[in-house]
């Protein structure tokens, strides 16, 4: 539609500066107007509307992850072992975004996740869960309890890669009574399947033809390499906004390391499993240990991207930049799990420290990556309009279908278990390395973290669209129609903010009411 024929006036400079529309970012962060160095969070600042002159459909949230990745949802999920695994990070890709698969694993497990994603087909399942004839029908009614299906490929040693000798679905157990019944005795022998190779409309068609709920793939040799199954044929879509690399097609990924000598080991065998980006993770980057880690990688790997941090000062971001990083990460001690504030009282508010590192970082063309402190969609379009490239996200996805570990219940809630990498659950498994450095420090481990549980968000097919969607009414509501008009409006000051007190913060959220429920989507 043709809206020419409408004019809009700009307001004048004196109502402007005088407060009749908020201040400018620079007004509100720099010293001269904030001479007490007040730091802000998210929650102390709200932005000012700005002129509509665009459908919210048209908001592009097209951004770079690094110098090189872009990303068309600037979303990514955290490297905790409670939040990104492979089933993650194929799930964010999917999405537009990117998931950072942890390294509370072995150098081996790692590489695998990596290898997952990157062999990753969509409507493929890639790691089945297989059981051998020696297993038994009780063995399956307990996968059903936990995972909730009951169609199960049979291998000669019940692992996906070895030969596929059977198949048991419910209806070959629904009459059997004894839960000790070997599997060899009931499952069907005779098993339709795809070869490897082969696409989802051939493998579609077969599963069509032969009207089963499964489809195992095989290689040449009879060995099981995947698993389709006609409920993910419903699902299965092209997703237009996934986030692939150029050459063969595969999702982006991306993987963390420490900065111990071993992990120089643990990064070869991650780009050797076809990482895209690789993430150092300290609690606190500007170390000799990263800076070194950081030139070693870009010598040695100059093809992968690296992401170094974390930092919350300009002083920290200059050296990192310096060693050659291609994106930062920006954060420190303000996750919802994190105590590292309280304990070490080292930090920053996280609103203050997107604005100024990203400001800064600016000017090298260096893009940021706001980690930490977001709660919601309002939290990721302030991070966004502060400058930060990209959000990285871990107690909002933790409680996702597609993050680790199994859904309990307690007092009636679907929760899932989240902990910091500083906690020292997580430090017991290896996360220690992010936030130690000496051989004696490791003798005493100081909790920089805690465990805790988060609220089921469903799965990612719907929960990143929700983000998407919520951030996008957002900078329609602030004028901007993409993050680079944003940035442009941050940095000439016509994208404006205001402080808001603690009675203004209770008033922006529900109030007055004797109860209430809340949907997301």
């Amino acid at each position: 539609m043709d809206w020419s024929h409408i004019k809009v006036s700009t307001l004048d400079e004196a109502t402007r500066d005088e407060g009749g529309d908020g201040r400018s970012a620079k007004d509100v962060f720099h010293a001269s107007s904030n001479p007490g160095c007040v730091a802000f969070t998210y929650e102390d600042i709200i932005l000012m509307p700005g002129h509509i002159s665009f459908p919210v459909h048209e908001v592009d949230l097209t951004s770079h992850l690094t110098k090189k990745i872009k990303l068309k949802a600037p979303f990514v999920s955290s490297p905790m072992d409670t939040v990104t695994e492979s089933n993650m990070a194929i799930n964010m890709a999917l999405q537009g975004g990117i998931g950072i698969i942890h390294s509370n694993l072995s150098i081996e497990e790692q590489a695998s996740e990596v290898n997952k994603v990157k062999k990753y087909k969509n409507g493929f399942i890639t790691d089945p869960v297989c059981l051998s004839p020696d297993h038994t029908v009780g063995d399956v009614v307990e996968i059903k309890k936990t995972l909730g299906y009951s169609g199960i490929p049979i291998t000669a040693d019940g692992k996906i890669g070895s030969k596929l000798v059977g198949f048991v679905s419910a209806r070959d157990i629904d009459f059997v009574d004894e839960p000790t019944t070997p599997l060899s005795t009931v499952m069907t022998t005779d098993v339709t399947t795809g070869k490897e190779g082969c696409s989802l409309e051939e493998a579609n068609q077969i599963l069509r033809g032969s009207k089963k709920g499964k489809l195992p793939i095989v290689d040449a040799s009879g060995n099981i390499v995947s698993l389709i199954a006609r409920t993910d044929l419903h699902k299965a879509r092209d997703y237009p906004n996934a986030s692939r690399e150029q050459k063969n097609k595969q999702l982006l990924v991306g993987a963390s390391i420490g900065t111990r000598p071993n992990d120089k080991d643990r990064a070869s065998a991650l780009v050797e499993a076809g990482v895209d980006v690789i993430v150092i993770d300290s609690s606190q980057g500007d170390s000799i240990f990263q800076l070194d880690m950081v030139q070693y990688l870009k010598k040695t790997f100059p093809t992968v991207e690296v992401i170094g941090g974390n930092c919350v000062s300009c002083s920290q971001a200059l050296h990192l930049i310096e060693a050659g990083v291609d994106g930062l990460r920006v954060g420190m001690g303000i996750g919802s799990i994190c105590t590292t504030q309280e304990v070490c009282a080292v930090g920053r508010a996280q609103g203050s420290a997107v604005y100024h590192v990203g400001r800064f970082a600016r000017k090298f063309g260096v893009p940021i990556l706001a980690d930490g402190g977001i709660q919601s969609t309002g939290h990721i379009t302030k991070a966004l309009c502060l400058g930060a490239s990209c959000v990285m996200m871990g107690s909002m996805l933790a409680g996702t279908e597609e993050a680790p570990g199994e859904y309990f219940f307690q007092d009636g809630v679907r929760l899932k278990r989240y902990r910091g990498m500083g906690s020292i659950e997580a430090m017991s498994k290896g996360s220690e390395k992010r936030y130690v450095w000496g051989d004696d420090a490791i003798q005493v481990k100081v909790a920089q973290g805690v465990s805790g549980s988060v609220v089921d968000k469903g799965t990612l097919r719907r929960y990143i669209p929700y983000l998407c969607q919520g951030v996008r009414h957002g900078m329609q509501d602030a004028g901007v129609s993409s993050l680079e008009m944003a940035w442009e409006r941050l940095y000439d000051g016509n994208l404006r903010f205001e402080i808001r007190s603690p009675a203004a913060q209770r008033e922006g959220g529900v109030h007055s009411l004797h109860n209430y429920s809340k949907r997301l989507y």
